[in-house]
């Protein structure tokens, strides 16, 4: 009993914390943005604007994206990263969210690139997104091995599955279509799936 209420409540700790973090940092920053925002806009236009505030975020989040595909404003980004990672309070909540953010990123290097399916001892098969390709030696040999991301409670948690790649297939599912069927509990699922090569 004390052991499924704890695992619960740890399941619910980790399962609550990003989403309440996320929505009262969002909040946060537009409100913050707002409240900048709107005496200035109410003196250049003599009239008070509500909500200027959330264009004003979306203009600022939009510039911010310009200046990251920028080589120069890349570099002053990582920089200002780097320094604001030395905060320890800041590395701990960034640092995870940051991750988080760019495996679902489909422009990211550290992104999900592929949907994998692969078959466990007993016949069943799960669905995961495969994050790394590698080898391992047992002594006979180099053996090509898979580390797959098999999500069990929604998408932020989950379990990391190293199997060999002959038990892997890759079926023709974006990651995006992988999102959207964990996230409806695989009432997603297309009713028909191909094999395509790894690296399609």
């Amino acid at each position: 009993m004390f052991n499924t209420l704890r695992r619960n409540f740890i399941t619910g700790f980790f399962v609550t914390v990003p989403l309440v973090i996320s929505v009262v940092a969002l909040v946060w920053i537009f409100n913050f943005v707002d409240r900048l925002a709107r005496p200035f806009f109410a003196f250049w236009l003599q009239r008070d604007v509500p909500g200027i505030g959330v264009l004003t975020t979306a203009l600022v989040i939009l510039l911010v994206g310009s200046i990251a595909t920028n080589v120069i404003g890349k570099r002053i980004l990582q920089r200002a990263e780097h320094y604001l990672m030395l905060v320890p309070v800041f590395r701990t909540i960034y640092a995870p969210v940051k991750q988080l953010v760019a495996a679902f990123s489909p422009d990211s290097e550290q992104s999900f690139k592929q949907v994998v399916m692969i078959e466990d001892p007993e016949g069943a098969y799960k669905l995961g997104f495969l994050t790394r390709e590698f080898t391992v030696d047992r002594g006979k040999g180099p053996e090509a091995v898979l580390a797959v991301y098999v999500p069990t409670n929604h998408l932020y948690l989950g379990d990391v599955v190293v199997c060999p790649r002959e038990r892997a297939s890759f079926p023709d599912i974006t990651v995006e279509q992988g999102i959207r069927i964990f996230l409806t509990g695989g009432m997603a699922l297309p009713g028909r799936m191909r094999d395509r090569p790894a690296d399609e």
